[in-house]
């Protein structure tokens, strides 16, 4: 009898390194690496890309990744993005990010970047709380929700209420595209590839500055299985953070930023008589 051809249908992708990953049980970062990983392969761009990651649990991203990375300080990833794809405007070049990095001591670098409308994209992971360093709140945890240093839950009397970061973004003109996902259910894990792909696409025609939120778990410091942790996201965190494009300027009918900034404008003479740069 002759033997069947056997069918590849899974690989680690190339541009997945075979290492031993360092994250917890449940977490969801090694999902989402291997989601850019399978977008590099698959546009043929590990050669040009350049990735950069912060302080936080994507710190050992360079371990990880098969293109060029660079280690940027504490909530400044996209600072060093931005400064190397206007340097080197042919190569592909994005950060990712988590919570505590990008929505708190890099907010500001997060909002100018966006608000110029750098050609780079942003792969931002929100777990609703500072993983690496212990479980402290973040600027995305929940009100209510206990952390190490919210110990009877978030007081937004003092704390304040938690940053959703697509929203946020929604209102500056700089953005091309702005997408929340997560990846808790295979549908989801391929809309989130879809959204992740679609980044970098934007990017390589010289669309815009893109963003995709990625509403994730953190099984350890919220101190809950894997199955747990991923009921509560459902039950607390997609409520609060709904998934979905909050931006998408070519889908909304626009030829580019600039056309789509022009047209929130209104009647502002300035802008109207200056037309769209």
């Amino acid at each position: 009898m002759a033997e069947k051809e056997e069918k590849l249908v899974f690989e680690r992708p190339k541009s997945l390194l075979p290492v031993v990953t360092n994250f917890c049980p449940g977490c969801t970062h090694g999902i989402v690496h291997r989601l850019v990983a399978e977008t590099i392969d698959e546009l043929g761009i590990e050669g040009k890309t350049v990735g950069v990651t912060p302080v936080g649990c994507s710190v050992m991203g360079y371990n990880f990744f098969g293109c060029d990375m660079i280690e940027a300080a504490h909530g400044r990833a996209p600072a060093v993005a931005t400064g190397v794809k206007r340097v080197r405007p042919d190569n592909v070049v994005y950060a990712y990010q988590g919570d505590g990095d990008l929505a708190s001591i890099g907010t500001a670098e997060t909002v100018h970047t966006a608000t110029r409308g750098e050609n780079i994209t942003i792969i931002f992971i929100n777990n609703a709380i500072y993983g690496m360093t212990g479980g402290q709140m973040a600027p995305t945890s929940l009100p209510n929700q206990v952390t190490q240093t919210s110990p009877y839950g978030r007081d937004t009397s003092s704390a304040g209420y938690p940053v959703r970061i697509c929203e946020l973004l929604s209102t500056l003109d700089g953005p091309a595209y702005l997408e929340r996902v997560c990846v808790d259910t295979p549908a989801h894990v391929r809309k989130a590839k879809k959204a992740i792909k679609k980044g970098f696409q934007y990017q390589i025609d010289g669309v815009g500055y893109s963003l995709i939120e990625v509403v994730s778990t953190c099984p350890t410091n919220w101190g809950m299985t894997p199955q747990d942790s991923f009921e509560w996201m459902r039950e607390n965190m997609l409520p609060y953070y709904p998934l979905g494009v909050y931006r998408d300027v070519l889908a909304e009918g626009y030829e580019s930023v600039a056309d789509a900034a022009l047209k929130r404008a209104g009647d502002s003479k300035i802008v109207v008589e200056g037309g769209a740069q």
